[in-house]
């Protein structure tokens, strides 16, 4: 049931702000259901594959998919991804945590600042 309200909570910010899946999934799946920071990370990024077809066909349906820029950002996004991973596997987990604590803070200040 935690993962239901998880992938509800993280489908509404999906579309709302255009955030869900390391922002939203990854840090429920660390609060509520006790997940290591790679499982966790791994399971959202699966997760956002999913959302991402349903997101993808709600916004074409009004005319806002913009797809050679969304292969302008998806494509080198893709590529990086193998490399971050085995950058990841060679993190401890607490590691991974403080980096992603740091990051959200800092985005936190950077858009109240903004």
């Amino acid at each position: 049931m935690r993962l239901v309200l998880i992938g509800l909570v993280a489908g509404f910010f999906s579309a709302l702000f255009g955030v869900g899946g390391g922002i939203v999934i990854v840090p429920l799946l660390l609060l509520l259901c006790a997940w290591d920071a790679r499982q966790a990370t791994a399971t959202s990024l699966a997760a956002i594959g999913v959302t991402a077809v349903s997101g993808v066909i709600a916004y074409a349906i009004h005319g806002d998919v913009r797809v050679g820029y969304a292969a302008l950002v998806g494509v080198p996004a893709a590529v990086s991804v193998a490399g971050a991973t085995a950058l990841q596997q060679r993190l401890r987990t607490r590691t991974i945590e403080l980096l992603f604590a740091a990051f959200l803070v800092g985005l936190a200040i950077w858009l109240l600042l903004k």
